[in-house]
């Protein structure tokens, strides 16, 4: 069973004076590509939380988002360095002074300079990290599910396309004969414009016609196009991810429909390849999306 790339799973755990939310949002990528935005107080637990999206999302474009919501006033209580904030007064007075500008909001100013304010951020305890990691996996799980869903869809689509193809194929299998008597009636027709019906050599005509023939058969090209779709069908309900064994298998359906049509040599036959393609086509496509 196959996985949409594409995915959407969140999470919101409260505590008793603030609540954690994590969200994870996923789109196509070749491999995946993990950006986490993390609270201040969880920097330190980012490389565990790299290996188990590592893990548990496999491929795809990531952003993992958590934040800390406090209700706790104490908690988000600024203290100043009043000898930094004297210092930076005190410079910028003296600054003004000197080029006689007028000394107003250097009080603001000197607030604004780095490590004159700074914000609690008290270290996380074991049983916040617990309900916070607790919080992750819920949304890792939606996640997937959101995932298993576009699957689904997509999985519906891809089979629907595989039938086309082998739909088309069966046309092919219908027309096919009609080519020979046409190709040798045509053959035939050449002969007699060139050295008059008369003289036309039947026995050599039959055996370059069977030449001919041989070259444009196209029996192992329906026989391997069909195992190609059978086996495209068995790894779509495997149960492990297949996004890449499937773009392989897709690819070599595509050669042997190449193949048909070069040796087709009907124009009908040729508009059914060009039907095959097209689907093919919408195949790749759906393919880029799956995990």
């Amino acid at each position: 069973m196959i996985k949409s790339m594409t995915g959407y799973g969140s999470a919101s755990k409260d505590l008793g004076n603030g609540k954690y939310t994590v969200e994870i949002k996923s789109l196509n990528s070749k491999f995946l590509e993990l950006n986490i935005k993390l609270p201040k107080a969880f920097s330190d637990k980012e490389f565990f939380l790299r290996n188990e999206c590592s893990k548990l999302l496999e491929r795809g474009k990531v952003m993992l988002s958590i934040t800390a919501e406090s209700t706790d006033v104490a908690s988000k209580a600024a203290t100043i360095n009043k000898v930094l904030l004297k210092h930076y007064y005190q410079e910028l007075k003296t600054a003004a002074l000197e080029l006689n500008e007028k000394p107003d909001q250097l009080m603001q100013l000197a607030v604004n300079f780095p490590e004159v304010v700074k914000y609690d951020e008290n270290a996380i305890s074991e049983e916040e990290w617990k309900l916070m990691l607790h919080t992750f996996y819920e949304a890792e799980k939606n996640f997937q599910q959101f995932r298993s869903d576009e699957g689904r869809v997509l999985e519906l689509d891809l089979i629907s396309r595989i039938e086309s193809i082998l739909n088309f194929m069966a046309l092919v299998e219908r027309d096919e004969p009609n080519r020979v008597p046409a190709i040798k009636e045509k053959l035939n027709g050449m002969l007699a414009d060139a050295v008059g019906k008369e003289n036309v050599d039947q026995n050599r005509l039959e055996q370059e016609l069977i030449y001919y023939i041989d070259k444009l058969d196209i029996t192992e090209e329906k026989v391997r196009l069909k195992s190609h779709c059978n086996y495209f069908i068995d790894t779509l309900m495997e149960k492990d991810a297949n996004g890449k064994k499937l773009g392989f298998i897709s690819q070599e359906i595509g050669r042997e429909i190449n193949t048909m049509g070069s040796k087709a040599n009907d124009a009908q036959i040729q508009r059914y390849v060009v039907g095959m393609k097209e689907e093919l086509e919408k195949i790749k496509e759906q393919l880029l999306n799956v995990l």
